[in-house]
């Protein structure tokens, strides 16, 4: 393995606060094993950086072979410097290219899409994008504005399922709404005061599951451009889930559906 690469100077300074698309523009930062691997395994990715540990690297190299560019083997402080605090980094930080993002109208096929209205925490946008990969969702569509970036927390809450399902990045929710209804796409609301329960809805394909933010739920427009309102009926004493926990259980009740 190579030296140290920042030894007897300065560590790599701490890039500014990626909080929105408009900041992190073209570039992600990923760290942590499964983004990081799953980044190197992807052919669309283009790389800028990739710092390793010693040992992280050696993981690396054994499990994916060659890689497509060489890691700088730094020590794990180096990466504390880059990434936000306590965050698990497990040795691994790379800098990348965003993954381009497709239009609403390259969605072909009968597609399973996944809408997100205003759920701005990376955690949970990281799980919900995880699960979909999980799950086979064809995209995740989202905002421009009030809605996490795809790198950092988000991208290590996916575990790698960042590189699995696009995202389709659009200006006005509704509109979009409005636009996948004229493209024959079925419309179901997740609201925990919808008026069927999810697994009473009659679902097809190409289908659109829409989530609301934690809190405030579906926007009264997004519920508007919905063509049903399903509920999950919960039948313990706490009456609903973690959003991220919630689209996992539609996903499960959807997809198993669908397939059939």
């Amino acid at each position: 393995m190579p030296k140290d690469r920042f030894q007897g100077r300065e560590p790599p300074r701490k890039p500014p606060a990626r909080g929105s698309r408009r900041e992190s523009g073209d570039e992600v930062v990923l760290y942590g094993w499964h983004p990081v691997a799953e980044a190197l395994r992807n052919r669309r990715r283009g790389f800028r950086r990739l710092l390793a540990t010693e040992n992280s690297a050696r993981r690396l190299e054994e499990e994916l072979g060659k890689l497509p560019l060489a890691p700088e083997i730094v020590r794990p402080e180096a990466i504390n410097r880059l990434v936000e605090p306590d965050a698990v980094h497990q040795g691994l930080y790379l800098e990348a290219d965003a993954l381009p993002a497709p239009a609403l109208d390259e969605l072909g096929g009968n597609p399973l899409v996944v809408v997100l209205d205003q759920i701005t925490d990376p955690h949970n946008v990281g799980a919900i994008l995880r699960s979909c990969a999980a799950f086979g969702v064809d995209a995740v569509i989202t905002t421009a504005r009030h809605s996490p970036a795809a790198t950092g927390v988000l991208a290590k809450s996916a575990s790698g399922g960042l590189e699995h399902v696009p995202f389709v990045v659009v200006r006005n929710l509704a509109e979009a709404l409005i636009e996948l209804g004229e493209r024959g796409f079925q419309r179901v609301g997740f609201d925990s005061e919808g008026d069927v329960a999810l697994g009473e809805v009659a679902v097809r394909r190409p289908l659109a599951l829409v989530l609301g933010a934690e809190g405030k739920g579906l926007r009264q427009r997004t519920r508007e451009c919905c063509d049903v309102l399903g509920r999950l009926d919960m039948p313990g004493a706490i009456k609903s889930l973690n959003v991220s926990n919630a689209a996992a259980v539609a996903l499960y009740a959807l997809s198993s559906r669908l397939a059939a």
